[in-house]
């Protein structure tokens, strides 16, 4: 077959034994950081096999091979950010402490934020998305560090907007604060003003 330039196309060709046995764990690792790239640019239906295998210079066949595909793919990315997030998400720190933590993560690498950004854009659902569990908000409620007034659902959607803005709408921090998103100075400026604002939330 040929294209219309009359350039035989190459066919398309499953990753050779050597490949496969080549590093595994290094190609699956170069395949879920450009992943990360892709899905966090053009989320999960605009995403293209090809574009993650380019990104990450390996056969597209590999994905198949070790994720069962880009579905695969992208579920194996939402369970390593799972397994991150129970690294620091600690309920004995003070809620302020724990903000904190999730906004230098979104500070350190942002693709996480804009990918659920997508997913929300797009109507996407993840297979297992369930309710959020609100328990820790209202123990922490109870305890006094957040009025009684409030609502445990609404702070946390509060949260959730003020961590995932910088990286979601960085226009709107130049355009607001003057100075670059992703320079220290707003960082810190930032991280100063949530622990001022969750400490008015506490009763």
């Amino acid at each position: 077959m040929t294209t219309m330039q009359g350039t035989p196309k190459r066919p398309r060709r499953a990753p050779t034994p050597e490949e496969r046995k080549q590093c595994p764990e290094r190609s699956r690792r170069l395949l879920m950081e450009a992943a990360r790239d892709v899905f966090s640019e053009k989320g999960f239906a605009g995403a293209r096999v090809q574009d993650i295998a380019d990104r990450a210079g390996l056969n597209k066949q590999l994905i198949a091979y070790y994720f069962g595909g880009k579905e695969g793919l992208y579920q194996e990315l939402t369970r390593e950010w799972l397994a991150r997030e129970a690294t620091f998400n600690d309920p004995s720190v003070p809620f302020e402490e724990l903000i904190v933590r999730y906004l230098r993560e979104a500070f350190d690498d942002p693709r996480a934020i804009r990918l659920a950004v997508w997913r929300g854009l797009t109507g996407e659902e993840a297979a297992d998305e369930r309710p959020e569990d609100l328990s820790d908000i209202r123990r922490r409620q109870a305890a006094g560090e957040l009025a009684d007034d409030l609502d445990p659902a609404a702070v946390l959607l509060m949260c959730y907007a003020v961590v995932s803005a910088p990286a979601t709408m960085p226009h709107a921090v130049r355009q607001i604060f003057g100075i670059d998103p992703g320079s220290r100075e707003f960082q810190e400026r930032w991280e100063e003003q949530l622990r001022r604002i969750v400490r008015h939330l506490a009763a």
